[in-house]
């Protein structure tokens, strides 16, 4: 089996995944800020690193994964005062339907789930570091800063040098901070500020900032030199940049092996944004598509492109993931583990193991689908819904989702069987106009009907 793979944005290159503890991978990756329902963009973060998870224990590696919930924040603190909620009231609402939308696309909860708030007091230990390391100091606004011109390898992440940053373009500048580069470590009280929002520390009371918080987590549940370090792309500057000069200027050595980056959900070739208003929730899309759909078209995708939303795509791989569960219909097929010597298993693991390379991997599962519907192999057939597996795909006895695709209810699949049974009497007394009728009418429902030996008639969704 080739060796894996990574895409590592720190060198900009593809490496062999080396990990550093042999047969252990420790991965973080940046979670959500908890105000709001979570959106396609967020599915496509979390997706892509379950991929990766799902792949690495697929390795026989013993991965130990982090995902943290941001639960203090601007936005959220702003959110709880619109609403007129307590802080603690929102933020376990808004977890609670993100862990629903997490169930219902199949994305594996994480090993630990930090949130930002039980982790203040590793917060603080790491600003004191910090202070004592002469990277850190007060303002007289009471805010504590990192001084980023203090650090050698500021930058590194990003490829900005520091004369190149404009602080206009990413903070807003502060007079209390010796440079306009420089950013906020703890945030000093406001009176307007609920007493939640507020910490007791050697600085006066306050909250920390948004950059600290990963710092804090992630060297507290996977040490302060760990594997892979993952998140949006949007991340990669200034929040991971700012992580990475926070964690190395305590500890004095490096932070993260491999950092990986998923690419942008785009709709009409802009990025999908709230201030943009172009963007969906996973809620909302999944009224109107099964759930596997949504996961499907998000994976036949390489997680580092841009992923291009529209109903026509999602309609596309709804058709595609048809075809597959097709292939699978008929068959007695057998929960049997993955043959990794067989040849399909062979290219299917060298796709992922070249950076996670799913639509390569989806493709074979394609050429076994061809196989399976040429042959009827038991064999074959269990091997395509071991892969699939793999990628959580295709764990679905096959009837359900070609006759649900998420929209039947047990209303209209009893109007759909008394439809089968009308058509069925009707070519009883040879009335076939009759019944070519009811297959007609069900077709332009979307209903299509397939008549089996033995006078049996079964139905999926077209």
């Amino acid at each position: 089996m080739d060796s894996l793979q990574i895409y590592n944005s720190l060198t900009r290159s593809k490496q062999v995944f080396t990990p550093i503890e042999p047969g252990k991978v420790r991965m973080y990756v940046c979670g959500m800020t908890i105000y709001d329902y979570c959106h396609i963009g967020h599915a496509r973060m979390m997706m892509s690193f379950d991929v990766v998870y799902r792949w690495l224990k697929a390795l026989g590696y013993e991965v130990t994964y982090v995902r943290n919930i941001t639960d203090i924040d601007d936005k959220i603190i702003n959110r709880a005062g619109e609403n007129g909620e307590s802080i603690s009231s929102l933020t376990a609402r808004f977890t609670q339907y993100m862990h629903e939308d997490t169930s219902a696309l199949g994305i594996l909860p994480p090993d630990h789930e930090p949130r930002a708030t039980e982790y203040v007091p590793e917060m603080l230990e790491l600003i004191a570091k910090l202070e004592k390391n002469g990277l850190a100091y007060q303002s007289e606004d009471g805010d504590v800063n990192y001084s980023v011109r203090d650090f050698r390898g500021y930058g590194k992440l990003s490829g900005k040098s520091l004369d190149d940053l404009r602080a206009g373009e990413r903070v807003d500048v502060n007079t209390g901070k010796r440079d306009p580069l420089d950013f906020v470590l703890w945030k000093s009280a406001k009176p307007s500020e609920p007493d939640e929002a507020k910490w007791s520390s050697r600085w006066g009371a306050g909250r920390p900032g948004w950059h600290i918080e990963c710092s804090a987590m992630s060297s507290k549940l996977l040490g302060d030199h760990f594997d892979i370090h993952g998140g949006g792309a949007d991340l990669q500057f200034p929040h991971h940049e700012n992580e990475i000069a926070q964690s190395e200027g305590a500890s004095g050595h490096p932070f993260v092996n491999y950092w990986m980056h998923n690419g942008f959900v785009r709709v009409d070739n802009e990025k999908m944004s709230k201030s943009l208003g172009n963007f969906f929730t996973i809620r909302d899309v999944l009224k109107n598509y099964d759930a596997e759909v949504l996961r499907f078209f998000i994976i036949r995708s390489h997680y580092r492109s841009p992923l291009n939303y529209s109903d026509a795509h999602l309609d596309d791989a709804r058709s595609a993931l048809t075809r597959l569960y097709t292939a699978l219909k008929d068959i007695d097929v057998q929960d049997k583990p993955v043959d990794w010597q067989e040849e399909h298993a062979v290219r299917f693991s060298r796709a992922m193991n070249d950076d996670f390379n799913t639509p390569e991997a989806v493709a074979v599962l394609f050429e076994l689908a061809n196989e399976v519907n040429r042959t009827h192999s038991v064999e074959v057939a269990s091997q395509l819904k071991a892969l699939g597996s793999v990628l959580g795909l295709l764990e679905r006895d096959p009837r359900q989702f070609l006759q649900g695709n998420g929209t039947v209810d047990e209303n209209e699949e009893k109007w759909i069987e008394a439809q089968i049974q009308a058509r069925r009497e009707a070519k009883k007394t040879r009335d076939f106009a009759k019944a070519d009728k009811i297959r007609n009418e069900l077709l332009e429902k979307g209903i299509v009907l397939e008549d089996k030996p033995g006078g049996k008639t079964e139905w999926r969704r077209a």
